[in-house]
């Protein structure tokens, strides 16, 4: 075969993500409407189309119709766009006009400015006709335009300070075909300017951020031999240190992405200016990988990833076994029989933890071992009625062992004790009109209810030597995962055609061997098995195999988490004034 043939087939199998899409050989429909107001859901109704077709510089064609909304247009809105009623009066209604541009439009890239109004409109009344949306890809030179303007180059990035920026040969007037005619000029605007920044293809253009500077642009030839399939991807440095883990569904696009501008966290911009290799790890699932991702960042401990660095950082709560038992803060679970909780986030939270228990329940809290018949002095946590007192006889071993019992069925099994006790605490405070005491109870029992629901979610798996399960995913083929102990032990894709359980049986026959963890533990780190779990539950699961019981108690704590996840979202939305220098700059330097 000649050297031009197997260039030819070379270049016919790359996709369209390795080469990119010349922008001048791409089709665009600028599109503009006018409307009766701001919300088609509302009941605003289009009053006019309009449309230019162009490629390569060259118009191609136009569309322009106005649109009966079959209602009054309001005062306002006439004289802002100079439609009237008696002008749409013998218009074609949407449910005319909307097909024709479509037609109009068919296999182009949809064009407007500040296009989630005009397509919403438009695909709004395309969904009341009941059709199905064509498959647009839609860019907006409106959020372009703020990526690339400056305030030195225009005030503000509306269509009118545009077109007068880069004179548009059409002045917008609030007539849809003007407009559209207008944004023509400015989508050609921008694409020349960000021409010179290296900017040629249509995935370049979508993705355009000024914050990726050309020297991460030129490092693109690293992600090329990364496979379109889901997996695990490693920056490394030019001494091969791992930078960098993370996952995704397509690892080449992925990839591509911290190069062609959607990446503009900064440290990321950092950690790609000092990258010199990308190592990609093919996964058979989407949850292998994440996995994965889970297992080599506790390895490796790269500088640029914040989260799961340090799993082995981990704080319990302790119910000692001791004649006297008594809660410990500690950071291990070791095999003592002894009952843990956790594991707990922080060392605050854990602390916060233990506080709502010790309110609930007064058992000792003094650090050293007690002997089956102690006889010392009682502290001040009993002149407070804090503690029972066992120190000095005033508890014996049974009302003490009762105290005990009633705690390890809190922790364990059913929470509500505790769930009362700071409820009645933080109603007194409220009555009394301590608010910020009512605010440390009521985060100290949102700790300790989130505490035991992860315990006891991990130690339902924890318990089961075995859970097999399959779900089929969007390709239509069946994603099977291999669970022993809280572990992830193997993970395949049926393929198609395939014996399923034959399949299934040779996977479950080359799964990782796993033996169980100590106590509540996992045998991997509680973040990959409650990765496990969210996959687990989710919808369209079979289970092919469980050995075991998989049960939580159905007094759990997890049936009183909602009140407190409410309150928490509740509290994350709101933003105090002095936190506004976190909003969003609207205008970016360009570099």
């Amino acid at each position: 075969m000649s050297s031009t043939a197997l260039r030819s087939r070379w270049e016919s199998q790359r996709s369209f993500d390795e080469l990119g899409r010349p922008l001048r050989d791409i089709t665009f429909c600028v599109v503009d409407l006018e409307t009766t107001g701001g919300s088609a859901a509302g009941g605003s109704m289009i009053t006019e189309i309009g449309a230019v077709k162009v490629r390569g510089g060259e118009v191609l064609g136009e569309f322009q119709t106005l649109v009966n909304p079959q209602a009054h247009i309001p005062a306002f809105i006439a004289v802002l766009t100079g439609i009237t009623d008696s002008m749409v009066a013998t218009a074609p209604p949407i449910e005319s006009a909307l097909p024709a541009f479509l037609e109009f439009a068919a296999g182009c890239v949809l064009v407007a400015h500040n296009a989630p109004f005009d397509v919403g409109f438009l695909q709004h009344f395309n969904a009341q006709s009941g059709r199905a949306w064509p498959a647009f890809e839609v860019l907006d030179t409106a959020k372009l335009a703020r990526r690339v303007i400056t305030r030195d180059d225009a005030p503000n990035c509306k269509l009118s300070s545009l077109a007068q920026l880069f004179g548009s040969t059409t002045t917008p007037n609030h007539r849809a075909l003007a407009d559209a005619r207008a944004t023509v000029d400015v989508l050609h605007g921008l694409m020349e300017r960000l021409g010179g920044l290296g900017v040629h293809t249509l995935e370049e253009l979508q993705t355009f951020s000024a914050r990726v500077t050309t020297a991460q642009r030129k490092k693109r030839h690293l992600a090329e031999a990364l496979p379109h399939a889901p997996g695990v991807y490693l920056f490394r440095d030019d001494r091969a240190r791992v930078l960098y883990v993370g996952t995704s569904k397509d690892l080449r696009t992925r990839v591509r992405s911290y190069f062609t501008a959607s990446e503009t966290r900064t440290r990321m911009g950092e950690m790609v200016g000092i990258a010199s290799e990308v190592q990609g790890i093919e996964c058979a699932t989407p949850l292998e990988a994440s996995v994965r991702e889970l297992r080599l960042i506790a390895e490796h401990k790269p500088r640029y990833n914040r989260r799961s660095r340090f799993p082995e950082k981990a704080h319990f709560l302790k119910l000692t076994r001791e004649p006297w038992p008594r809660l410990s803060l500690v950071k291990k679970v070791l095999d003592d029989d002894a009952d843990y909780l956790g594991p707990f986030s922080s060392k605050k939270v854990a602390e916060r933890s233990l506080a709502a228990l010790h309110e609930t329940f007064p058992i000792r809290q003094c650090n050293d071992r007690l002997p089956r018949i102690p006889s010392k002095s009682a502290c001040v946590l009993a002149e407070m009625d804090r503690c029972v007192a066992p120190c000095d006889g005033t508890t014996g071993p049974d009302a003490y062992a009762a105290l005990v019992a009633e705690l390890r069925e809190s922790l364990l099994r059913n929470p509500d004790e505790v769930v009362e006790s700071i409820n009645q605490r933080m109603e007194r405070l409220v009555e009394d009109e301590r608010f910020e005491e009512a605010a440390v109870h009521r985060d100290r029992l949102a700790g300790f209810l989130r505490a035991a629901a992860r315990t006891q979610r991990l130690s339902a798996l924890t318990r089961c030597p075995e859970v097999v399960a399959a779900r089929r995913n969007d390709a239509g083929l069946w994603e099977v995962h291999v669970v022993r102990h809280g572990r992830l032990a193997a993970a395949g894709l049926i393929p198609p055609g395939a014996d399923a359980q034959a399949y299934v049986e040779s996977l479950r026959s080359m799964a990782e061997t796993v033996f169980p963890g100590h106590g509540p533990t996992p045998a991997a780190t509680a973040e990959e098995s409650e990765q496990v779990l969210r996959w687990l539950e989710s919808d369209g699961i079979r289970l092919i195999e469980v050995q075991g019981e998989w049960t939580c108690p159905l007094a759990g704590a997890g049936r009183h988490l909602a009140l407190h996840d409410a309150v928490q979202r509740s509290r994350e939305t709101l933003v105090p004034f002095d936190e506004r220098r976190a909003l969003t700059v609207v205008h970016q330097p360009v570099r």
